[in-house]
């Protein structure tokens, strides 16, 4: 459905939201195929360490809820030649459940998640338009497909980007560009490292950025794992309400 990323040599690829778990590591097995890596969050100190430690990649620090600074971190990117892929990871996570809401946190998720995508999104798809190549990849989860307990926060979020992920891939991919989509399931990150609840099928980060590069190396549009619970995921999103509704309760006791 894309054009495949096999060859990361000479490739330029610029990760939002690099500095710890899945973006992270996907920053370093890119850095080790040959692509000329350049990490972004807020996190400079982070940023610079990885920057120095991986000889070639470019430390560029930004807030996503900031346009200015995604604007100028995007000017300061393209400056260094065109970018061949640019990947959305960061995310901001809390378990929340309707009987206890905390609008902050409803509003800082959608900041983080979504608006942040945005920001970035206005600011290079136009030069990918513009030479008709390049590839943007949103990571999403398994969360934004139905509904779920303590997820009141960040389900939508990534729901949106799902749908986000779509229209860009069915407006961009006639002009010659590649668009993703990334839903993993429960990953060992520090974003999850706070779960009251077990995690089925919990992976690495290192496991999920060699799922990620898999995928770009086939040109899926979709790139979901680990399959073994995201299968499950997508069975649930074929049910009926009343029997979803049925499952959920079962499974998670709520």
């Amino acid at each position: 459905m894309n054009p495949p990323i096999r060859d990361w040599q000479s490739r330029r690829v610029w990760l939002v939201g690099a500095s710890s778990g899945i973006g992270k590591a996907l920053a370093e097995r890119l850095h080790g195929l040959g692509a000329t890596v350049l990490v972004s969050a807020r996190n400079a100190q982070a940023l610079q360490t990885f920057a120095d430690q991986h000889p070639g990649s470019v430390a560029l620090p930004l807030d996503v809820t900031d346009l200015q600074a995604v604007q100028r971190a995007a000017a300061t990117a393209v400056a260094g030649g065109p970018l061949d892929l640019v990947c959305y990871c960061a995310g901001h996570y809390r378990p929340m459940r309707a009987t206890a809401i905390d609008l902050q946190e409803l509003l800082t998720h959608h900041q983080i998640n979504t608006v942040g995508a945005l920001h970035l999104l206005a600011a290079v798809t136009p030069g990918m338009l513009a030479r008709g190549q390049g590839h943007l990849s949103l990571m999403a989860s398994v969360a934004g497909f139905r509904g779920l307990p303590n997820s009141l926060a960040y389900g939508p979020t990534k729901a949106a980007l799902i749908n986000l992920a779509e229209t860009l891939y069915l407006d961009l991919r006639p002009r010659g560009l590649g668009v993703s989509l990334i839903n993993p399931g429960f990953v060992d990150t520090p974003l999850t490292a706070g779960n009251p609840f077990p995690m089925p099928a919990l992976i690495t980060a290192d496991q999920a950025a060699q799922h990620i590069v898999q995928g770009w190396q086939r040109g899926s549009f979709e790139i979901h794992f680990p399959k073994r619970f995201t299968w499950v995921m997508k069975l649930l999103q074929c049910l009926p309400y009343p029997l979803y509704f049925a499952a959920v309760r079962r499974a998670t006791g709520l």
